[in-house]
């Protein structure tokens, strides 16, 4: 086999390596399970895979293993949104792959199934590091006179994660720590070009108070995102039903909104932007399946900041008025990100 096409780690320690050699594609997980597929076109303009071997792995392994070598085969081909798999003679695979989600039947008698980039993207193991079986049990509570939907506690540490292949980095998501990040947001707000949207300038005392008001505000969850383990950038994601946008549009009860910036000088510019912006909402739209729309209310007059979001799949429904500036309503909806926008 020629060198890796693509080598990756996932949020859960597995270990996934590509090879590609003549019409022969190889999928590797921990150096133990593999898939050996025969294509049927170049890779560059791949769209079918015939399974040849599978080695290593049982019954209980096999669709996890293909789930983890079809996100990376996905990652190497940016250009591919759907892949049809031929599994002659694997009938409790193909089975196994429909149920799990991570496949759908090319026909009703067919031993082949197709598998596409934006329910891959939706399988919460290959990204989030921290997740449940299951959605956070609903019940309705009321705080400062909204009625609501109790929320699950943030997870501490890292919550995200995923390798982006055309830049060669690694991109995390990971809880504030008051305490320990608090140099780096004190000094980011100090610097004018994040003051001058952000209007947060000030001491660390001020800062530190700040961030342990933010972090034991049960509708708001304050990540650092991080390219290969720096940080480059500070995230305010919150529930849009108990935040000060609910009364702008007609917000359901999972909505997600959150507010940017980018702190680091060294990871500014757009090339960057592309990589962050899909993976914050990505984050979002994860970390409950009930997020039927991410939100944002950048100040109207940002249009650099609003040409990124409409880049990234956000739609500007209108402008409104909030007592402390002139706000465009950014709205991302599930259906057209995990459709045309996760990249």
């Amino acid at each position: 086999m020629n060198p890796n096409i693509l080598k990756q780690t996932l949020p859960d320690g597995r270990h996934v390596d590509l090879q590609h050699a003549e019409a022969e594609l190889l999928m590797t997980v921990d150096e133990q399970h593999s898939a050996l597929f025969q294509l049927t076109s170049s890779l560059e303009n791949l769209s079918a895979l015939q399974l040849i071997e599978l080695a290593g792995v049982d019954r209980d392994s096999s669709v996890p293993v293909l789930v983890a070598a079809l996100h990376v085969l996905f990652d190497s081909q940016p250009q591919l949104l759907e892949i049809e798999l031929s599994l002659a003679g694997h009938g409790e695979l193909i089975a196994a792959l429909v149920a799990s989600g991570a496949a759908t039947r090319s026909g009703e008698v067919s031993e082949s199934v197709i598998s596409r980039r934006g329910m891959l993207r939706q399988m919460v193991e290959l990204y989030l590091s921290q997740s449940s079986a299951c959605a956070f049990p609903l019940h309705y509570t009321v705080t400062d006179g909204k009625r609501h939907p109790l929320r699950a506690p943030v997870a501490i540490g890292e919550v995200y994660r995923r390798y982006l292949p055309e830049q060669g980095l690694s991109l995390s998501l990971r809880t504030v720590d008051p305490e320990t990040d608090l140099d780096t947001f004190h000094a980011w707000h100090n610097n004018p070009r994040v003051s001058a949207f952000w209007e947060l300038e000030g001491s660390k005392d001020m800062h530190r108070e700040y961030l342990q008001k933010v972090t034991t505000d049960a509708h708001m969850h304050p990540v650092f995102g991080c390219f290969d383990g720096e940080p480059f950038g500070y995230f305010e994601i919150y529930w849009a039903k108990e935040d000060r946008i609910a009364p702008y549009y007609e917000v359901d009860d999972y909505d997600r909104g959150v507010h940017m910036l980018v702190g680091e000088e060294r990871w500014r510019g757009p090339q960057r932007v592309a990589a962050w912006l899909p993976s914050l909402a990505h984050f979002m739209f994860l970390d409950d399946p009930r997020t039927r729309n991410v939100v944002a209310e950048p100040r109207a007059d940002n249009a650099k900041m609003i040409g990124y979001m409409q880049q990234a799949g956000f739609c500007k429904p209108k402008e409104f008025d909030f007592p402390h500036k002139r706000a465009a309503l950014m709205m991302l909806s599930r259906e057209a990100f995990f459709d045309q926008f996760c990249v």
